[in-house]
């Protein structure tokens, strides 16, 4: 049970909801971060009183600093705040919402410090998810994962003695706001179609990874890392309602799902309340006015990311640190309006064919991939 929290990322959806949960909840907040958003993060401070508040951006945290000299709250500038945030003594439990490889570092530091972490950023165990699980079970540090779907298996495999008794995971996905097109019209697709998700409201980001189907890739990946299962015993449906958050398939033939409205606040309350259960405000499923649910395979074709981590995925090492970088370098240039949507897959490829997969990496090798990576998308643009 969570008692005092560090939020990294606390500007983005998962932070901002975290925040809600912990006033809901009465937990103490110790830090929050960001990258340059001076006026959320200030109000943000005055009414959680944080000890510590960064931003990354380091001209911002000199502004945030002159607004908040009347108040406790110590200020850092910087990418190194962050791993101050994420080892603070007073924290128990460290949320790790930011988007992208920067969470790697904090994750890993707050993993050593025996930190619980509640693991929105799944991009850390996308890339080094053997060296954060070894590290986890190193120093007993907690991991519980927040996206919905990885908080719907967490949940169902409580009463699994022995991880043998699995048979398949599988993970469900809404589809994103292009299910159903053919690959001609997802191609005339904008950046403000991309951003119009049908069931959730996240970040930018992560709302084209939706709608590309990479975002579910990156989650085939993670539940290999966090289950230690291979990529044979991970599936993906598409299931339009966002009810069915994921099931688990065991070897006699029993699946069991967790249902729930689509509210991120109920997998981030599990996760400060592990391993027990609160009270919650939010709306309950009625089981009685919810739409009828159905399932349907996902259409590589016209979404080839999903494959494509796939592929990442079973060539192991440093692939799956290269998939995800190019991912985010393209993402980052189709939301600038620089490129179409099939441009993203197509760097992706890009950046697997010409950068080198190192097997057994260290933590340098799977930084340098990144890097890479990121090089061969940008020197097209």
């Amino acid at each position: 049970m969570s008692k005092t929290i560090s939020i990294l990322g606390s500007t983005g959806s998962i932070g901002r909801q975290t925040l809600d949960v912990a006033e809901q909840m009465g937990l103490r907040v110790a830090a929050i971060t960001a990258r340059s958003s001076v006026d959320r993060v200030e109000e943000q401070v005055r009414k959680f009183r944080p000890s510590l508040a960064v931003l990354t951006d380091e001209a911002a945290a000199r502004d945030l600093a002159v607004r908040l000299a009347d108040t406790g709250t110590k200020v850092i500038g910087g990418p190194e705040g962050l791993l101050e945030a994420a080892v603070l003594p007073e924290a128990d439990t460290v949320v790790t919402a930011v988007v992208g490889m920067v969470g790697l570092k904090p994750t890993l530091a707050a993993i050593e410090a025996k930190k619980r972490i509640a693991l929105a950023n799944k991009e850390t165990l996308v890339c080094a998810g053997q060296l954060v699980m070894d590290a986890a079970d190193r120093f007993g540090a907690e991991i519980v994962p927040v996206d919905s779907e990885h908080s719907a298996i967490f949940q169902c495999v409580q009463g699994c003695r022995d991880r043998r008794e699995i048979r398949r995971l599988i993970l469900t996905c809404s589809g994103g706001p292009f299910y159903g097109m053919t690959r001609e019209e997802a191609g005339r697709m904008t950046r403000a179609d991309a951003l119009r998700h049908p069931n959730w409201t996240m970040g930018p980001k992560i709302t084209v990874d939706c709608a590309t189907l990479m975002n579910k890739g990156l989650e085939v990946i993670e539940a290999m890392r966090l289950y230690r299962l291979p990529l044979s015993q991970v599936s993906v449906v598409i299931h339009r309602q966002s009810i069915v958050h994921s099931l688990v398939e065991y070897r006699d033939g029993a699946v069991l799902a967790q249902l729930g409205t689509p509210d991120m606040r109920l997998p981030i309350r599990y996760a400060m309340t592990y391993p027990n259960r609160g009270e919650s405000p939010a709306e309950s499923l009625d089981l009685l006015t919810c739409p009828p649910l159905t399932f349907a395979q996902p259409d590589r074709e016209v979404f080839p990311c999903l494959s494509m981590a796939e592929e990442a995925a079973e060539a192991g090492g440093t692939a799956c640190a290269v998939l995800n970088a190019a991912n985010e370098a393209a993402v980052e240039l189709f939301l600038a309006e620089k490129i179409g949507f099939y441009d993203i897959p197509r760097l992706v490829a890009l950046a697997r064919e010409q950068v080198d997969v190192r097997q057994d990496p260290a933590l340098e090798d799977i930084l340098a991939a990144d890097a890479a990576a990121r090089d061969v998308v940008r020197a097209r643009f």
